[in-house]
């Protein structure tokens, strides 16, 4: 594992159960997020919650009848998805290289976990969304708006942290998205979200 993905990793085990604590009640306006994406998913297909964290969103989007992976670089936070939501599924695993075949989901959660990857990283998270999203896969990114880049080095009840924030503007993750093969789905969210869709090839 490369140094920034071991960072992020030891960084959230240090902060898994008061992270899990202090999110509790989410972000405002989710919900109708994760409707729009249950509305497009087909019946039966599999969603991944990619950076799931404490397991939070996973139940958010197992309540709408999606069948649905967690997938967080953190075995801590994967320890409390389990605890907390154990008749689900949770993995430790990376958005840049996940384990599974091409082509095998429906749809792909990125709830505020793509800002820890470097930028130049990125390309390669939506490259690995593309290849495992089956054609017509819907994609939904969350992330804190700007062009800023912070390091924390503490957080979540002053636990140690060595991880980078990195701010995005819509456009400039649009341009990466569409880079991978991904194409804008028209929506009414906030400006802070984001939904792509994989085309199936002469569509």
């Amino acid at each position: 594992m490369t140094d920034y993905l071991a960072d992020i990793s030891t960084s959230y085990d240090n902060v898994a159960v008061s992270y899990a604590e202090l999110v509790a009640d989410g972000a405002d306006g989710e919900e109708t997020a994760f409707d729009l994406l249950a509305g497009l998913v087909p019946a039966g297909g599999l969603v991944l919650d990619v950076g799931c964290g404490p397991g939070r969103t996973t139940g958010l989007l197992a309540g709408r009848d999606l069948r649905v992976v967690g997938i967080d670089l953190s075995p801590g936070m994967i320890g409390v998805a389990r605890r907390d939501h154990p008749d689900l599924d949770f993995r430790v695993g990376s958005m840049t290289a996940l384990d599974l075949p091409d082509g095998s989901v429906s749809g792909i959660v990125s709830w505020w976990s793509i800002i820890h990857l470097p930028r130049d990283v990125v390309p390669q998270a939506f490259a690995e969304f593309h290849r495992v999203l089956a054609p017509g896969g819907v994609l939904l990114i969350g992330f804190h708006v700007g062009t800023e880049s912070t390091h924390k080095t503490s957080g979540y009840g002053g636990h140690p942290m060595n991880i980078h924030v990195h701010r995005w503007t819509a456009p400039a993750l649009t341009e990466r998205a569409v880079a991978a093969g991904l194409t804008p789905y028209p929506s009414e969210l906030p400006e802070d979200r984001l939904l792509f869709r994989k085309v199936a090839s002469g569509a």
